[in-house]
């Protein structure tokens, strides 16, 4: 169950040659794939790219209509590997997923397909997850281009540009027999805006007459000495194949190419910022007609030494805007102008900085900077945008941190993870602290506050192999491992579980099972709950570990109950059973159940239909103020309020409109033996007769109660 739905706008991929699509990025470089004639596409989701994977799954109906086939891939390794149908047949394949972690894991498969070449059209769009809204380190995915000699395509980030980067893509791959990397950053996924549609092409050369009618060439298999020979065809074949067509089609763009002499070189994902920055300083207009030349390098890898002597050649320097590090192109072009001779002076990183993303603020700094240098009389001072202007950035930074308290993320409301990461400082409360390794997904949350759990993370689905060199005869004290169940059908079954059954490991692992890939937005997976018409769902993974032989298992299928896993933990790292130790936590994503079971409640209650939901308070009399259960819970929905008791000083707890009823608050101190101040409420929308009868009837008895109370201490006082 995707967190977003395409079912609408899917339609859109029907428009035809000459009409007008409106929409999102994802959805529009759907539409450049079917106008490309793809046969198959193939990927695993991770941000940016997530929503590119739920558009072509709801518009699996229209792929298939053209002989297409669309699989979600069980590892990034898995989609790049797919792209082998391109090696011997012209067909037309993309592959997507995040990078760079995602581009790490395909290394072994795209390192081959760019080694053997391709016969067909292979388009790797990559999800540059990189900058201030990324999970991942900071890395590029220029490095990994260069590596493996593909071409690497950055298109400026408008609709139009886009979709022309996916039909060049293909067609360049093809002139090159090279596979093509598309990358896409997180604001081009989702921008919106419009470009002129063509007719979707069914593939002339389709899947079926490549099953039908088998081909081989051996030479293409990496296998000396062939792959010595792949060297030499990559550098005398089909790199200048890939310059002229590059050339040719004018891939790169030039604007206003002689109008000074100096000029800006750019990454095509930097545009709208570096015009933007521009405009501010009176020197183009928001539709890009700039009054400072341009170099806009949709085509980032490889370089075009003519085009950049040519627009290089006459200008005193040149400003290089790209973003993040190490400086590959600036480097590059240093090489190109060095070597021919040309004199331009090339800025890049000594007037903008050497990491981090160049957002809009950023590059208005470094573009400001380079304009003073050589033509200080086009900037007016007295329009300069504060961003370019300021030296006081870091005392405002400062007086801002004075007055906004740190918000590290969280668990979202109502999360059955949070509850595991509970029961684990309570055992450790019992047994001291043990070395914990944590895994990519929403578990990670667990290293930062209230739980501070988790010493390392090393990449999707190797929580368990991250403690694997923690065997010791000489301690009985054991690991615990995380991962969660996208993770370990990823990779996880192999090199955690089935790593720790062949070195006979004495650890304990917990696979967090909550029915989806819940951390890229909710997409099914082998062991997922739900029915799925065109997957296969529902496979356990209890199952799956006790067939590479784990033989100590235990299922857990309610995480809320915090004492039972307490004790199901606790259990595990005693037990004088040797050899290593599972735990599956099974309990739904609540953000998933809540977008599945809102709608329904809403609509029933719509209908005049009773409603009841449950909601936790916290008793304001009872209530000491510790706040245990705040440190043991983290839940966002439980905070604090001031004390009405003139005696207590410290503010109480309390539980916000934001609770969705887990009950986790109760359990946390049901088993850490805290104070009784949790309460549970039904909430009813349209009540019965019988459920406003039993109001009245309540409601009597606890007024007779309280004023019994209220006399009795009137009684005292007097």
């Amino acid at each position: 169950m995707a967190e977003r739905f395409f079912k609408k706008e899917v339609q859109k991929l029907y428009l035809g040659e000459g009409e007008e699509f409106r929409g999102e990025g994802i959805l529009a470089v759907t539409k450049a794939l079917l106008q490309s004639g793809v046969s198959y596409v193939a990927g695993y989701q991770g941000a940016p790219i997530s929503h590119l994977m739920d558009v072509l799954t709801d518009a699996n109906d229209i792929l298939e209509e053209l002989g297409v086939h669309f699989e979600h891939s069980a590892s990034e390794a898995t989609a790049a590997a797919t792209l082998a149908a391109s090696v011997n047949y012209p067909l037309r394949g993309a592959v997507t997923f995040k990078s760079t972690v995602g581009t790490n894991v395909a290394s072994d498969a795209l390192a081959n397909l760019a080694s053997g070449g391709v016969t067909g059209g292979a388009l790797i769009i990559v999800g540059e997850d990189y900058g201030e809204g990324s999970s991942i380190m900071q890395e590029r995915s220029h490095a990994f281009a260069m590596k493996s000699q593909m071409w690497l395509l950055d298109p400026r980030p408008n609709l139009s540009s886009i979709v022309a980067a996916v039909e060049q893509g293909f067609a360049l791959s093809e002139a090159s027999n090279t596979p093509v990397m598309l990358e896409l950053r997180i604001r081009a996924c989702h921008v919106h805006g419009r470009f002129v549609a063509k007719n979707n092409v069914r593939p002339k050369f389709t899947l079926k007459d490549a099953m039908e009618q088998p081909r081989r060439d051996p030479s293409r298999i990496v296998l000396p000495p062939g792959s010595f020979l792949h060297e030499q065809e990559k550098v005398k074949k089909r790199w200048p194949a890939a310059v002229r067509f590059i050339q040719e089609n004018r891939l790169n763009e030039l604007f206003a190419e002689n109008s000074r002499d100096f000029g800006i070189i750019l990454q095509g994902g930097m545009y709208n910022n570096t015009v933007r920055a521009l405009e501010l300083f009176g020197l183009s207009d928001a539709f890009g007609n700039t009054k400072i030349p341009l170099y806009v390098l949709n085509v980032t890898y490889p370089l075009v030494d003519e085009e950049v002597n040519r627009f290089c050649a006459g200008k005193r320097g040149v400003l290089v805007i790209e973003e993040g590090q190490p400086e590959f192109i600036e480097q590059n072009l240093n090489s190109i102008l060095r070597k021919s001779g040309v004199p331009t002076k090339v800025h890049g990183k000594d007037m903008l900085p050497s990491a981090g993303e160049y957002t809009a603020a950023v590059v208005i700094k470094g573009v400001s900077d380079f304009i003073r240098s050589y033509a200080p009389e086009l900037i007016n001072e007295e329009n300069m945008p504060v961003s370019a202007r300021s030296r006081s950035k870091p005392q405002l930074v400062s007086a801002i941190e004075a007055h906004v308290h740190p918000r590290p993320p969280s668990f979202c409301t109502g999360c059955p993870e949070r509850p595991i990461f509970t029961a684990v400082k309570l055992v450790e409360r019992e047994l001291g602290p043990h070395h914990m390794s944590c895994d990519i997904g929403c578990h990670l949350f667990s290293i930062l506050p209230p739980f501070n759990l988790g010493a390392t993370t090393m990449g999707y689905g190797l929580g368990w192999a991250g403690a694997a060199a923690f065997k010791s005869k000489e301690t009985n004290k054991r690991t615990i491992s995380v991962m969660g169940d996208g993770g370990f059908w990823h990779n996880g079954l192999t090199s955690g579980v089935g790593n720790a059954v062949f070195n006979q490991n004495d650890s304990v692992l917990i696979v967090v099972d909550n029915s989806y890939t819940a951390a890229t937005g909710g997409q099914d997976i082998l062991s997922s709950a739900a029915s799925n018409p065109i997957r296969t769902t529902k496979q356990s993974i209890a199952d799956a570990v006790r067939g590479v032989g784990v033989k100590w298992v235990r299922t857990m299928t309610h995480t809320y109950d915090v004492a039972a896993m307490r004790d199901v933990l606790k259990d595990a790292l005693t037990t004088k059973e040797k050899g290593p130790k599972v735990i599956v936590a099974q309990s739904e994503c609540s953000l998933n159940k809540q977008r599945r079971v809102k709608p329904m409640m809403q609509k029933l209650a719509a209908a005049g239909k009773r409603i009841t939901r449950e909601k936790f308070g916290v008793d304001p009399e009872t209530c000491t103020g510790d706040h245990s259960c705040i440190r043991l819970s983290g839940c966002p929905s439980l905070t604090i309020e001031p004390s009405k008791d003139a005696l207590r000083s410290d503010p109480i707890a309390k539980v916000i409109d934001t609770c969705v009823g887990c009950g986790l608050c109760g359990e946390v101190a049901h088993a850490a033996r805290l104070c009784p101040s949790f309460y549970r409420a039904d909430i009813i929308s349209n009540p019965t007769q019988w459920d406003r009868m039993k109001t009245r009837i309540r409601n009597g008895i606890i007024n007779w109660l309280q004023r019994r109370t209220d006399r009795r201490l009137e009684g005292i006082a007097a």
